[in-house]
């Protein structure tokens, strides 16, 4: 995880490959209740089509 604001509930995830950081909004962040990622957490995911580009789906904290 690169970064993530938790008032606005997104961020962005930098793939280990050192590719294209990947938009993460926290409605894809797997779990249920209060959904939150830390700076430098690692995570796995999905990629999907989003309104503006690729974004992380089925993100789930390691």
């Amino acid at each position: 995880m690169k970064f993530f604001n938790s008032e606005k509930g997104f961020g962005f995830i930098q793939p280990d490959d050192g590719g294209k950081d990947i938009f993460v909004h926290f409605s894809n962040i797997a779990g249920s209740g209060y959904r939150n990622l830390e700076e430098n957490q690692k995570v796995e995911f999905e990629v999907g089509p989003g309104r503006k580009g690729d974004e992380a789906r089925d993100v789930k904290p390691l």
